[in-house]
């Protein structure tokens, strides 16, 4: 099969970025954006009609630094930030990569059981919070592990004496900065949880050139230069902190909501005259539009999109979408090339982005012929530094330079990869990844649950929703345990899109020979796995 002319030109793309010198640091990189971008508009926070430009962004950044490093912060310090979508949230980032300090994002959603694990499991030693995460603050029981309060900063009213205020810190620090240790690519930045594969979340390292070749990978794919790009999802996830430094490396500017919208989504398009983005697969689903093709979208970004969604979107909307493969641990890793109009629908995620070495292997670490199906191994500079304090974890995940990704690929004679399935047990609803194992451990935690099994049910709205299986310990009766009495003692312990939509009790669970729950067993025994189950939405049975 000939190779189209558009592949030469990709390779000759990731050779120039892989060849071009990387910024020394994320903080480094900001500072070159406020000398060359000035009183440009970096970030622009529409619904609550604040800005920042550039040179703001740098100036609120040193200030903090400083201020954070006259409290007793410093290099390879852990600070936990706990904040929705508001300016605050990336001055952090920025003034913790200046400062050679660690960020450790934490979801606004989580429960107080969710938020003591990560702040023990990541060693936080300063929080930085928003006055609405209070209540869960001061939830957490005595002895927990969370940062006294004079290393306590609280955007907004800080709750009790003692608590440092966030604009008081922001006013006080110096307008230049200059770190006490050289801050480098090399040097940690973030622990970014993630589901993973088993168990709860884990925290990847993430290295100041994790985010350097992601933001330079995605800024400089287009020419001419994306100028105007839409941040949807929440800053505590991966993808807005990339596209913050893919608008910096070209001066543009990220548009932020305040949480993600499916009905809102296409009128922020056209209101703020978008070129980019990360088009939800959700977003499809929605009543068609004489509007939907007024836009100024140049390029998005799809994700697992359906191969038969992929051509239909293209035409309702007017707009090139390119697939694409990433996760936390390794950033962006297949990329599909704009030219490649002749994959559209293919299924494939692409071929290697710049940085990256892909290789399906087989069990025993081998690469498989192509067209053959076996585990995405992905390899690289700037990949994760491993789980945070998990060696165990580390040693199944790694092999030698390898990251085993737990996803099942294939590869076709051109190069181009095809995600086939999932080797990982976890459940992606609506871009969040829930770990079953996590809401199992809550389950089971139930004086009347015996046992319990989470599974993925696919939604038309949602990708997938949560589906819990339990079983009664012996002498409980199903009608002394309702539905609704599991949910909410979920709903206590989870954040509330890890809650179970669907509760279906059990007498036993299948089983493999080695005593573990059978779970492929559970999901052939029925083509529409909601039948016999309570759905929470609805509050009926199905």
């Amino acid at each position: 099969m000939s190779t189209p002319d558009y592949l030469e030109d990709y390779d000759r793309l990731c050779r120039r970025i892989e060849e071009e010198p990387l910024p020394q640091s994320v903080g480094a990189l900001c500072e070159w954006a406020a000398r060359s971008f000035g009183d440009r508009r970096a970030l622009v926070f529409f619904e609550d009609d604040e800005a920042l430009s550039y040179a703001e962004l740098d100036r609120y950044a040193n200030r903090l630094a400083a201020s954070l490093l006259r409290m007793g912060a410093g290099k390879r310090t852990h600070v936990g930030v706990m904040l929705p979508n508001i300016p605050a949230l990336p001055i952090a980032w920025i003034a913790l990569a200046k400062l050679g300090a660690v960020m450790v994002p934490i979801n606004i959603g989580y429960t107080a059981r969710e938020l003591a694990y990560v702040l023990a499991d990541a060693d936080v030693e300063f929080l930085v919070l928003d006055e609405t995460c209070l209540e869960v603050l001061d939830a957490l029981e005595e002895g927990s592990p969370a940062p006294a309060d004079e290393r306590t900063i609280v955007v907004g009213e800080p709750g009790r004496p003692g608590r440092r205020r966030w604009q008081e810190l922001c006013a006080g620090g110096d307008d230049a900065f200059t770190p006490p240790e050289p801050v480098t690519g090399d040097d940690l930045l973030n622990i970014q949880y993630t589901s993973g594969t088993t168990g709860f979340p884990k925290g990847c390292m993430l290295p100041h050139r994790y985010w350097l070749i992601l933001g330079k990978i995605a800024g400089m794919v287009d020419d001419p230069p994306i100028e105007r790009i839409l941040i949807a999802q929440p800053f505590f996830y991966m993808d807005p902190q990339w596209l913050l430094l893919m608008a910096a490396y070209r001066g543009g500017t990220a548009y932020v909501a305040r949480r993600a919208s499916a009905s809102r989504f296409m009128q922020w398009i056209r209101d703020h005259r978008i070129q980019y983005c990360l088009f939800p697969e959700v977003v499809c689903k929605e009543p068609a539009s004489d509007l939907d093709r007024e836009h100024e979208l140049r390029r998005v970004s799809t994700f697992g999109l359906r191969p038969d969604l992929h051509r239909a979107l293209e035409e309702r909307f007017g707009v090139v979408a390119r697939e694409a493969y990433g996760m936390t641990e390794v950033g962006c890793a297949l990329l599909m090339p704009v030219e490649a109009e002749d994959m559209v629908g293919s299924g494939s995620c692409g071929r290697p982005a710049p940085f990256r070495k892909c290789m399906v292997a087989d069990d025993e670490g081998r690469p498989v012929p192509a067209g053959r199906t076996g585990e995405l191994w992905v390899a690289g500079d700037g990949i994760l530094r491993g789980y945070y304090n998990k060696p165990e974890a580390n040693a199944r995940a790694f092999s030698g330079e390898w990251f085993k990704t737990g996803d099942l690929f294939r590869r076709d004679d051109r190069g181009f990869y095809y995600i086939v399935g999932r080797v990982k047990d976890m459940i992606r609803r609506s871009g969040e990844n829930i770990s079953a194992a996590e809401v199992e451990a809550v389950l089971r935690a139930m004086p009347e649950i015996a046992e319990a099994a989470v599974v993925a049910v696919p939604d038309d709205r949602r990708k997938e929703e949560v589906k819990a299986y339990v079983v009664l310990r012996p002498g409980i009766e199903r009608t002394s345990l309702p539905p609704e009495r599991i949910i909410a003692f979920c709903g206590e312990r989870l954040a509330r899109f890890k809650v179970p939509r669907y509760i279906e009790y059990r007498d036993s669970l299948p089983k493999t020979p080695s005593d573990k729950v059978a779970k492929e067993k559970l999901v052939a025994e029925k083509s529409d796995l909601r039948l016999g189950s309570f759905d929470r939405v609805d509050g009926t049975w199905r």
